[in-house]
Parts: C-alpha cells; sequence; structure tokens
C-alpha cells in the first residue's frame, strides 16, 4: 500500500517500536479481559487488585509511547510532505509544471496535503484500535477454538463485503479528485476575473450555473456516493458482528456443549471489541483519501521520493570568477507539441548538429569553442526545417544560432506567437534545448550543469512574480541599497524597507516592474533578459529604461537582452534579432537608414 510504504521511508523506527509497544498494549487489554471476567464469575484470584493495577498501568503506559511515537511520526511525515512536494515542484522542469497548471499545483498544494494530513493523524488512534482487536482476537482463541474460528469466519466475510464497498468508495474518491481539479480552476476565474464577471450579469450567471456549480455538485455527487459507499460497508460490518454474536448465543449451544460463564466471557470481549472495530470502519475512508492522494501526486509526476531534475553540486556551488561572460547558441531547437507532451525530437547522429569533426558532444563542463551556424541575411526566411516541425506535430522554434557578447544590448523582437518568450526561456535555461549546444564562456551546458547555468541570469518576464523580500541577497547595506534604488525609480514615496522586507507590493503594474527591476539590480548577475519590461510604463520611464538604464548595464560589462515592440528605440541597441515562425529571420545591427 502506497501510504504505508511512504510512512515507512519518513521513519521505519518509529513504525517499528509503536508496532512492539502497541502489541504489548493489546496483549495488556487482553489479559484485562481475563481479569475482568474472572471477577464477574466470581473466581478466586489472589493479588487480583494488584494484578488488575499493573495490568491497567502497563495498558496506559504502552498506548501512550504507541501515540507519542505515532504522533512524532504522523507530524514528522506531514512536515516532509509539505517540504518535499515544494522542493518537487520548484525542481520539476518548467514546461511539466506549465502543463499541468497553476489550478491542479494548487488543488494538490492544499486539498491533497490536507487530505493527507487527516490520513496521517489517524494513524496513532488506528494502531492502538488495532492492537486491541488482535489482543481480543488471541484471548478468544485462548478461551474457545470454536467460537475464535467461528469469529474468524464471520470477520473475514465482513471484510470480503467491506472490500467491495470500499473498491467503488476508491474509484469514486478518484473520480471526485479528478473534479476538484476543475473547481479550483473556476475558483481562480472567480478572484481573477471579477471584474469581466461583474461587467456581464449573463456571463457571470452562465459561469456561476454551469461551470462553477456544475463542478461542485459533481464533487458533492460522488464525495456523497463513496461516503454513502462507507456507510453501507459499516452498517454490513456491524451486521455482521450481530449475526456472529446471535448465532453463538442461540443456535451455536444447540449442537454444542458451551458452558454460560464461557459465553458470558464471549460477550463481554465481543462488547469491548465493538468499540475499536467501529473506530477502524470510521477512519478508513481517511486512509483511501490519503492512497488516492498519493496516486495523484504520482500521476502528476511530483514524486515525494525523488526530485525530478537533476542537480549536481559541484556545478551549483561553482562561482564563475569573471564578471563578462560570452552566450553562444549552436542550432538550439525546442519543439511544442500540440498534445502538450514534450518528447524529445528523435535523432541521428548526423543530426545532433555538432560542429565539423566533432563526434559526440563534450563532456559536461569541458570547454570546447563552438563553431555556429551562420544567421540568415536580413530578409530571408532559412528554408531548413526540423522533419517533425508540421502543423500536426507542433510548432518548433529554431534551429537558433546567434551569440551575445558581454557589454552588448540585443533586441529580440517579432510578432504574436513568433517565439520570442520560448527563445527567452531557452536561453535563461528554463527551457532544455531538445537539439541543438548552449555554451557559457566555451562550457557545454547540460543537464547536469543547468542550474549552475541558471544562477548567471536576473530576468523580468511578463509574467513576473514579484517577492515582498529581498530574498537571496546577504548584503552587509541591504537597506540602504535598496533605498537608493527606489529614489532612482521614484517609488520612495510608496514603498519602505526595512530588514529587507518591503513595505507593499501593492502597486500599479508598472510601479511592480519597477520593484522587479530594483531586486534584478540587487542580483546583479552577469546577463540581465527583459521581456516586454517597459509595455506597462509611463513614456518617462519608458525613455530612461531604454536610454539609461540599459546603457548602464552596457557600460558595466553585462550582457542584456531585451525583448520589445518599442521600435523607436531600437538605434540604442548593439544586435537585433527579428523571429518569425520560430525562425530567425534576420540578424543585424541598427542603422541610422533603418531608422528613416
Amino acid at each position: 500500500m502506497r501510504f504505508i510504504r511512504f510512512l515507512l521511508e519518513i521513519s521505519w523506527r518509529n513504525v517499528l517500536i509503536a508496532t512492539i509497544t502497541g502489541l504489548i498494549s493489546g496483549g495488556s487489554n487482553a489479559m484485562l479481559i481475563s481479569l475482568i471476567n474472572q471477577a464477574v464469575s466470581r473466581a478466586s484470584l489472589p493479588n487480583a487488585l494488584l494484578y488488575f493495577a499493573a495490568l491497567s498501568l502497563c495498558t496506559l503506559f504502552t498506548s501512550t509511547i504507541t501515540q507519542f511515537m505515532l504522533i512524532n511520526l504522523s507530524q514528522n511525515a506531514i512536515y516532509q510532505l509539505r517540504v518535499r512536494l515544494s522542493q518537487n515542484i520548484l525542481s520539476s522542469p518548467l514546461q511539466h509544471l506549465e502543463r499541468l497548471g497553476e489550478n491542479r499545483l494548487l488543488a494538490t498544494l492544499t486539498d491533497d496535503v490536507r487530505v493527507l494530513s487527516h490520513a496521517v493523524s489517524a494513524i496513532p488512534s488506528i494502531c492502538i484500535d488495532l492492537a486491541t482487536v488482535i489482543g481480543c482476537l488471541i484471548y478468544l482463541a485462548w478461551i474457545s477454538n470454536v467460537i475464535f474460528a467461528l469469529t474468524i469466519a464471520t470477520s473475514a466475510l465482513a471484510m470480503w463485503c467491506v472490500q467491495t464497498r470500499i473498491g467503488k468508495a476508491q474509484r469514486l474518491f478518484a473520480v471526485a479528485r479528478q473534479e476538484e481539479d476543475n473547481l479550483f480552476k473556476h475558483f481562480q476565474a472567480i478572484t481573477r476575473g471579477t471584474k469581466e464577471l461583474k461587467l456581464h450579469s449573463l456571463r457571470r450567471e452562465d459561469f456561476s450555473t454551469k461551470n462553477l456549480q456544475g463542478s461542485a455538485a459533481k464533487l458533492r455527487q460522488k464525495n456523497r456516493q463513496a461516503m454513502q459507499s462507507f456507510a453501507i460497508a459499516n452498517g454490513m460490518g456491524q451486521f455482521l458482528q450481530l449475526s456472529s454474536l446471535g448465532f453463538i448465543l442461540f443456535i451455536l449451544p444447540l449442537f454444542i456443549h458451551l458452558p454460560i460463564p464461557l459465553l458470558a466471557t464471549y460477550v463481554l470481549t465481543t462488547t469491548y471489541l465493538s468499540l475499536p472495530l467501529q473506530n477502524l470502519l470510521r477512519r478508513l475512508p481517511d486512509l483511501l483519501q490519503g492512497t488516492v492522494a498519493l496516486q495523484k501526486i504520482e500521476m502528476m509526476k511530483l514524486s515525494l521520493t525523488s526530485q525530478s531534475e537533476i542537480e549536481t553540486t559541484n556545478y551549483i556551488s561553482r562561482q564563475t570568477g569573471q564578471i563578462e561572460l560570452k552566450l553562444e547558441l549552436d542550432r538550439v531547437t525546442y519543439l511544442y507539441h500540440p498534445n502538450g507532451d514534450d518528447q524529445e525530437i528523435p535523432l541521428n547522429p548526423e543530426a545532433q548538429f555538432l560542429p565539423p569533426g566533432q563526434k559526440h558532444p563534450p563532456k559536461p563542463g569541458q570547454k570546447h569553442p563552438p563553431k555556429l551556424g551562420h544567421p540568415p541575411k536580413p530578409g530571408h526566411m532559412p528554408l531548413e526545417r526540423h522533419p517533425l516541425a508540421d502543423e500536426e506535430k507542433g510548432f518548433l522554434l529554431g534551429p537558433i544560432s546567434l551569440s551575445l557578447q558581454p557589454g552588448q544590448i540585443t533586441y529580440i523582437v517579432g510578432g504574436n506567437g513568433s517565439g520570442k518568450s520560448t527563445l527567452a526561456k531557452l536561453i535563461t535555461g528554463l527551457y532544455p534545448s531538445q537539439t541543438g549546444s548552449i555554451y557559457l564562456n566555451g562550457v557545454l551546458i547540460t543537464d547536469e550543469n543547468r542550474e549552475w547555468y541558471r544562477q548567471h541570469f536576473s530576468a523580468i518576464f511578463s509574467d513576473f512574480y514579484l517577492f515582498d523580500s529581498c530574498l537571496g541577497l546577504n548584503h552587509s547595506n541591504l537597506d540602504r541599497e535598496v533605498e537608493m534604488y527606489l529614489k532612482q525609480l521614484q517609488l520612495e514615496r510608496k514603498v519602505q524597507v526595512k530588514n529587507g522586507i518591503l513595505s507593499t507590493t501593492n502597486l500599479s503594474q508598472g510601479q511592480r516592474k519597477r520593484l522587479a527591476l530594483l531586486t534584478a539590480y540587487l542580483e546583479d548577475r552577469p546577463i540581465y533578459l527583459f521581456d516586454e519590461w517597459a509595455s506597462d510604463q509611463e513614456p518617462q520611464f519608458r525613455d530612461l529604461f531604454y536610454r539609461q538604464s540599459l546603457v548602464k548595464l552596457k557600460e558595466r560589462g553585462k550582457t542584456v537582452i531585451v525583448i520589445t515592440h518599442d521600435d523607436r528605440y531600437f538605434h540604442l541597441a548593439d544586435q537585433i534579432i527579428k523571429l518569425d515562425y520560430g525562425q530567425i529571420q534576420s540578424n543585424y545591427a541598427p542603422t541610422i537608414s533603418y531608422l528613416s
């Protein structure tokens, strides 16, 4: 069972200790029943009170230890669940997370974690009840083999009947969990589309009736049916338990002789047994929903036992030691599949786009001066395309060959859907290239050193996220630096800083982008990338960005990459790369004749 394996991976020692003490507790319970039965039947037993007190203390002590161990286990499991899941989301490939969608990730981080927390929290009481049941069954076997055999047979029948209902309930829970993804999607529409819904009453009514209420109704129906299956299973279990009791009390004595004290002992034991059995049945839905949540996480390829992207410590901790870095792309491609699968493009040795005379790509970290393919002439569309690049297979970006020099400003331009943002993610290492090579100062970038490679970039994407604190920055005078940049960006009246924490990020989009630019300045990395940064700026700040901010970065030897449509500033670039349908249509240095 996935759920049990998950707990064993957290701490098998706690599980072992809890199992041993739980069995001792169950045995003490069984001995207590025997002692109580002898006292009720008025059998003489020397030091009965002393035995009773000792067994009671033993039961209390062992059950308390068991619960403490299991509480520690459950809370550690919940903690590690949240941490591992968050870490694995952060370490998963970006294209995989984009394919999953924000609504599915939020459903996992909130609802799946909540369900698993409830399931793990149920473990202590389940183990105590299970130990009590085992102890009582052992006592029944000791007093009468016949009664024990009948009890086991009835219990097996009850378990089989309950299992049939549990299987149906698990399938219903799985369907309900799928519907929760849709419900979270509609919740996002409420929070993000409030203005549009308020301005259109028919759209609002249609959304509420068809989308929101429809998903909520389906979720209610599946959860209700699953819970009803458990209710039926619980009722069947109680009915079979009562049937077993009635058979042993009223029918079995007609065929074999059963002493009255033995029957009284059986009634006392089964009565004592009924409460933990009912507790176990009530806890089964929590365990089953926890299993469904784990299955959902595994289906999303967010394993709790391993990370998706392999990161090599040597490369992560490696420092460049060079301020100016040359970045080169050699016939890099990335293929979008319409079905959302990021499959690797099948290649033969001749299709690896290696430099002439090189049969195999360099090993990770090996320097190799790339021989870049010649870029197309301005105004000419290259004819060479990958054989998979067609409308049915998907959209192909590339092959892209370009060189980005330190102390140089490069503009990437093109129409919507031309591949600018995808190229930006390839350049920054957020997307792995499917063919071709990327070199940083001659070092080939692979999966093993991609994390190290990413640490050379400061980027502001069009869909950027703004943190409210200066995370990962250990400057000695951090607040003073932030205040200086706030004044430069004319935000000192809007935002204050204390201990690296910004007073607010609730600003206009243009002001938020200026705060993001502040963070990029503080990072002070060799390569800067801006994706439509100036699109939400007032003319004054747009002009300052192109004429001063970018120029200052260039003068400091930074490699500057700007995705833009502002053609009035094209003359300030050292290189302009124009994309069209995923291809470099032109790569040129701007001239006065172009501007005219």
